[in-house]
């Protein structure tokens, strides 16, 4: 959420920043700093008549007390504080529009984002290079049904479209994969492992921009009124939220496997085939809270953690920098990693890394204090796919296949899968 007070104090910094995302956004700040001048003048109007109220209950007093009449102010009185109820109503309405506004505004994008929509995601950098076949490679479908390993009738029986079944080596694979990531994760990056709930409350929703926004995106139990993870970030954003933190605690780095559930509303349609647009998917979740002066450099780094992990799987990927039209709401920059598959003959993107510098925090109360005697401040947040796994999976199907059906594995994962390759049954 944005700073009331940035918004007031610079309105023509924060609309111009909004707008580079979409001009509608400009009649919002508009409206926020209307209702802000109506609720402060209101408020001065309230502290005016409360004051009045208070000397006159005064007289009213010492009439009493000397058997004077004092029926005339009473009702005068009696007025104010009608008064005072109405403008305090007011208030009320102003604030609730103004905290509604603030909730649906999305982030402002740090200056290096390029201004533009999808087509104007800049590649910053690529790495390795196309695998080369002497057959048509075929796309990771066609491989897994081969293979035996992925089952998309029977899982669209159990739960419809957009839930698909690994089987055999497909399970192991999967698993393998997350504890690869994770162990990666823990040991060489420095990140503390968690285990979390995979249902959130409202609070928790809002807190990370999903609510109100993605509402309709998203899986919702009513009558407990919690929602399935759209992804791990959700739940590991919220373990501090409303706390306050020291600065030796900073940065703090999390890491957590989940599965991610997500209607995908606005997505019919596209991409649907095999594993490359799924409802429910496992993802490896970066989580950090830093200092503001650290924000950029931490981006950097956890962004150059989710490469390593595509770099030992040979994958060839590219990194995006999003324009401010492609960048999520609650982001002020980021970069996607994207994975070549062969099979397909796409560009996939398999993971989202992004600082959302102090937006999150705001919304969900994370704050840190440098000293004892010094005000708190807002952490900053960041996050990233490290990695998600539906496409990662489908790249290394694609990536590894062999004219005899087989797809050949790489080095890392012999040992979390307990073979080098993947063989169609006998």
């Amino acid at each position: 959420m944005l700073d009331l007070r940035r918004i007031r104090q610079e309105p023509d910094e924060v609309r111009a920043a909004l707008v580079k995302r979409d001009p509608e956004h400009a009649a919002a700040v508009d409206r926020i700093l209307e209702l802000d001048v109506e609720r402060r003048d209101a408020l001065g109007q309230v502290n005016d008549l409360k004051a009045e109220r208070n000397q006159t209950s005064k007289r009213i007093g010492a009439l009493k007390r000397t058997g004077e009449d004092a029926t005339a102010l009473v009702e005068a009185m009696r007025e104010v504080g009608d008064r005072i109820a109405a403008l305090d109503a007011r208030v009320a309405e102003a604030e609730g529009e103004i905290d509604a506004l603030l909730l649906d505004l999305p982030n402002t994008p740090l200056d290096v984002v390029p201004i533009g929509g999808e087509e104007d995601n800049q590649v910053v950098s690529t790495w390795g290079e196309a695998a080369r076949f002497d057959f048509e490679p075929r796309p990771h479908w066609d491989i897994g049904e081969t293979l035996g390993i992925l089952d998309l009738p029977r899982g669209a029986r159990v739960s419809g479209s957009g839930f698909p079944v690994l089987r055999g080596q497909g399970a192991r694979l999967q698993r393998g994969l997350i504890n690869f990531f994770l162990d990666v994760h823990v040991r060489e990056h420095g990140y503390e492992e968690v285990r979390i709930p995979y249902l959130v409350n409202r609070e928790s929703m809002t807190g990370t921009g999903q609510l109100p926004k993605f509402a309709e995106e998203s899986y919702l139990t009513e009558r407990d009124d919690l929602w399935l993870i759209p992804t791990a970030e959700v739940p590991v954003t919220n373990l501090y939220r409303g706390e306050m933190l020291t600065l030796d605690q900073l940065p703090m780095k999390l890491t957590a496997y989940s599965p991610c559930f997500r209607r995908e509303a606005g997505a019919a349609g596209k991409d649907t085939r095999g594993l490359l647009r799924v409802h429910q998917f496992d993802k490896v979740e970066l989580v950090r809270y830093e200092t503001p002066e650290r924000s950029f450099e931490a981006l950097e780094e956890l962004t150059r953690e989710a490469e390593t992990l595509l770099e030992r799987l040979g994958l060839h990927y590219r990194r995006l920098l999003l324009a401010t039209g492609d960048l999520g709401r609650s982001g002020a920059m980021t970069y996607d990693l994207e994975v070549w598959a062969p099979g397909v003959e796409k560009w996939l993107e398999v993971s989202s890394c992004t600082t959302f510098t102090d937006y999150q925090a705001r919304r969900a109360d994370v704050r840190f204090r440098r000293a004892q005697a010094e005000k708190p401040e807002l952490v900053h947040t960041l996050n990233g796919s490290a990695l998600a796994l539906p496409r990662v999976v489908a790249a290394l199907l694609e990536t590894g296949q062999r004219a005899d059906g087989s797809v050949t594995l790489p080095e890392p994962l012999h040992t979390y899968v307990g073979s080098e390759r993947l063989d169609p049954p006998r």
